[in-house]
């Protein structure tokens, strides 16, 4: 809820902190798991926080609407959207689409710069000890890899869905990271080592098995605790 949201982001945004501003901040909130599913989002709280009124943040709010990422109920106003294990599924394939033909883009044409770039965001990820830098390291890393397809619309596009079901794969990790962790790295490393070669159809082979079997984590952990509900 906005009382115990502290997002490392929202105090260097004031004051006068734009909608963009404030949508990106819970954007990545949501994305993390600093905000979670069905936390109410009030206008007043969070425009306190922004130290701004509540026109930016009502439009913030809204354009997250847009993204599917926050609901507004009839005199209950506005709260953290759920997703349903078929969309969560539905927005892993689209994803697993979109990042291997990204991937498959850039192999090819990736310089040394973008790959250390990976490689720092790939270390530090296996570094974080707390969820929010733990979702911002990882996708530095895949953004690093993907910037030299240059195509930036299917860049933003991937962006969008990753904030989407970002939350899940955070909390994924965050049951079993014994587990999850060494996994995660295998298998950057793997994607990796398949772009240092520049060889397409591995990078893009690799990544696409990577999204598809973090999706197999989650929704079968969906599917274990279903008695709690389908929404998440």
């Amino acid at each position: 809820m906005p009382g115990q949201f502290q997002h490392p982001d929202a105090a260097r945004l004031r004051p006068a902190a734009t909608s963009d501003q404030i949508a990106e901040v819970l954007r990545q909130a949501i994305a993390d798991g600093a905000l979670a599913t069905g936390a109410t989002l009030r206008q007043d709280e969070l425009a306190a926080r922004f130290a701004v009124s509540k026109i930016p943040v009502r439009e913030a709010l809204k354009r997250l609407e847009a993204e599917g990422l926050v609901i507004f109920h009839p005199n209950r106003g506005a709260e953290v959207a759920s997703l349903s294990a078929a969309a969560i599924d539905e927005y892993l394939d689209i994803r697993a689409v979109l990042e291997s033909h990204a991937a498959a883009l850039a192999a090819p044409r990736i310089g040394n710069a973008q790959l250390a770039d990976a490689r720092r965001a790939l270390d530090a990820f296996a570094q974080a000890d707390d969820a929010a830098l733990r979702s911002a390291h990882n996708w530095a890393f895949h953004a690093a890899l993907y910037a030299a397809a240059e195509r930036p619309l299917l860049l933003a596009e991937i962006r969008a869905l990753h904030h989407k079901v970002e939350r899940y794969a955070v909390a994924q990790i965050a049951r079993d990271p014994d587990t999850e962790m060494p996994k995660n790295r295998r298998e950057h490393e793997a994607i990796l080592a398949a772009f240092t070669r520049r060889d397409a159809d591995a990078a893009a082979c690799l990544t696409r098995a990577h999204v598809l079997g973090a999706g197999a984590s989650i929704l079968q952990h969906l599917q274990d605790h279903s008695h709690q509900g389908d929404h998440l």
